[in-house]
C-alpha cells in the first residue's frame, strides 16, 4: 500500500472544512435568483430515482450515457437540454454547478474526481469507491477542490433511522458493543454468456473507461455489472453499503477496524457471477483493549434466500449492555431490555430535523455553507469495509489492518488488492495516485 506521505491530507471520517469554500454559480441559487443547475453522469435506472429528488430544487442540463437510449429517455423524462456520451462535455460546461454520478461502480470514484477537479459539487452513488485506494483519493480530490460530496447512503437523512441512531447514542440500550446487519433477498440468475458485439447505440470503449477492457458480454452489461470484479463490488457493496453504513453509525466507529474476516462463496446460483452469493464479514475494532473498547460489526448477506429476519430484506440489530435495538430502512424500529422484554421507543433528547430527501439535503448544503448528511469521508470509512470483506473473501484469509498506515498488515497479495488494475495503455479517467 501507498505510504502515510501520500495520504497525508486524508483524515478518515474527519469533518470538512467549509470556511474557505468559494461559491460562483451557486451562490446565485443561496440568494433565490435561480435554481441551481446539474448533469446527470450515468442515465440508467438508479437516475430514475435520483432525478425525483432533485426535479423540484434543481435544473437538469445535462444527461450523460454511453448508452444512447439510456440518455435519450432520461433527457425527455428530466427535460435535460443537452446531451452527451462523454462526462468531459459536463464538466466543461461552466454554468453547471453540480453534477450526479450514478454510473456503474467502476465509474463512481474515477467521475466524481475529474468533477471535483472542475470544481463541481459531487452527488455519488454508493459504493463511492471501486476499491479502498480510490476512496482515499475522492476523499482528498474533495477537500483539494472545497467542493461538497454526497455519498447516496440515503439513510444519514431518513428521520427514522437518525432517531434510532440518536437513541443508541443517548445510551437506550446501555453502551454499544456488538451489531449485526444483513441483506437478505433472491436476486436472479444471470446465466452464462460468451462475449458478442455491443448494441449499435452503445458506446462500449467509453462504458468500459478506466477499467480493465474486457469484450461486451450481455451478462456482464447493464445491471448485471454489478456481480463482476472489474465493473462492481458485488452485493456487499451494492445493497450492503446501506446497511453496513448504519451499523457503523450506530456503533459509533470511525476509520478502519483493525480485523477484518469474511468467508462465502456460490452457494446457490450456477451461473458467470464472480461475486459470493452468500457471505457472513465481521469486523472489529480494538480501541485500547479494556472492557467496553472493543466494537464489533457482524455483516451477514444471503441473495437466494426469503426468509427474513424480523420479516424485513435488510436491517440492523444493536446489542448493549442494557438491551438490544432493531431498526430497519423499511420503516420499522423496536427496542428490548436487558431481559429481553419489549419496552417502549422513547423520543431522543435530538430528534431528526433534516430536509425531506437525500438530495435536498446536498442542494441545502451546497447553499448554506455546510457539511451534507454523508459526507464522503463519512462514505468512504463504510465503503472502506466493504472492500476489506472482498478481499478477504477472494484470498479466504482474514485480514489484520494497521488503521494508522491504512494498509493490510502481513499480507502482500492483500494489500495489493486494495487498489485496483486499470486499462493496458492508460485512460484519461485513472484516477492520479
Amino acid at each position: 500500500m501507498h505510504s502515510m506521505t501520500r495520504r497525508q491530507s486524508i483524515a478518515s471520517g474527519a469533518a470538512i472544512s467549509l470556511s474557505a469554500l468559494s461559491y460562483t454559480n451557486l451562490a446565485r441559487a443561496a440568494s433565490g435568483a435561480a435554481r441551481p443547475r446539474i448533469g446527470f453522469i450515468g442515465c440508467g435506472g438508479r437516475s430514475k430515482g435520483l432525478l425525483k429528488g432533485f426535479a423540484e430544487n434543481a435544473s437538469v442540463t445535462w444527461a450523460c450515457d454511453p448508452d444512447q437510449q439510456h440518455a435519450a429517455a432520461f433527457q425527455k423524462q428530466s427535460g435535460a437540454t443537452r446531451v452527451t456520451h462523454d462526462l468531459r462535455r459536463v464538466l466543461d460546461d461552466r454554468s453547471i454547478d453540480a453534477v450526479v454520478v450514478a454510473t456503474p461502480d467502476h465509474w463512481h470514484a474515477p467521475a466524481a474526481i475529474m468533477a471535483c477537479d472542475a470544481g463541481k459539487h459531487v452527488y455519488v452513488e454508493k459504493p463511492c469507491s471501486h476499491n479502498f485506494r480510490e476512496g482515499q483519493l475522492l476523499v482528498q480530490a474533495a477537500r483539494r477542490n472545497n467542493v461538497i460530496v454526497q455519498h447516496g447512503t440515503q439513510s444519514r437523512t431518513n428521520p427514522l433511522v437518525i432517531n434510532a441512531i440518536n437513541l443508541l447514542h443517548d445510551g437506550v440500550i446501555g453502551e454499544v458493543l456488538v451489531c449485526k446487519a444483513w441483506n437478505i433477498q433472491r436476486r436472479r440468475n444471470i446465466g452464462h454468456a460468451k462475449p458478442s458485439a455491443p448494441p449499435n447505440h452503445v458506446d462500449y470503449d467509453t462504458w468500459v473507461g478506466p477499467a480493465e477492457y474486457v469484450p461486451f458480454q450481455s451478462n456482464r452489461f447493464h445491471y448485471d455489472w454489478h456481480w463482476w470484479h472489474n465493473f462492481g463490488t458485488g452485493d456487499i457493496g451494492n445493497d450492503g453499503t446501506h446497511e453496513i453504513d448504519i451499523a457503523r453509525w450506530g456503533l459509533g466507529v470511525q476509520g478502519l477496524p483493525t480485523t477484518a474476516s469474511a468467508i462465502g462463496g456460490k452457494f446457490y446460483f450456477d451461473d458467470d457471477q464472480q461475486f459470493p452469493d452468500t457471505a457472513t464479514c465481521v469486523f472489529q475494532w480494538s480501541g485500547d483493549g479494556k472492557p467496553n473498547a472493543n466494537k464489533q460489526l457482524i455483516f451477514e448477506m444471503r441473495i437466494w434466500s426469503k426468509n427474513l429476519p424480523h420479516n424485513c430484506d435488510t436491517g440492523v440489530e444493536f446489542y448493549g449492555t442494557k438491551g438490544m435495538l432493531f431498526v430497519s430502512k423499511r420503516g420499522k424500529l423496536a427496542i428490548w431490555d436487558e431481559s429481553n422484554q419489549p419496552v417502549a421507543v422513547p423520543t431522543p433528547k435530538e430528534s431528526s430535523t433534516q430536509p425531506k430527501n437525500h438530495q435536498l439535503d446536498f442542494l441545502q448544503a451546497i447553499t448554506e455553507n455546510r457539511e451534507p448528511a454523508a459526507d464522503i469521508a463519512i462514505g468512504h470509512d463504510s465503503c472502506s469495509l466493504v472492500h476489506l470483506a472482498n478481499i478477504s473473501v477472494t484470498t479466504g484469509r482474514s485480514l489484520r489492518i494497521a488503521p494508522s498506515g491504512q494498509s493490510i498488515q502481513d499480507d502482500s497479495e492483500a494489500d495489493a488488492m486494495l487498489t485496483r488494475k486499470y486499462r493496458s495503455g492508460g485512460h484519461w479517467a485513472v484516477p492520479n495516485a
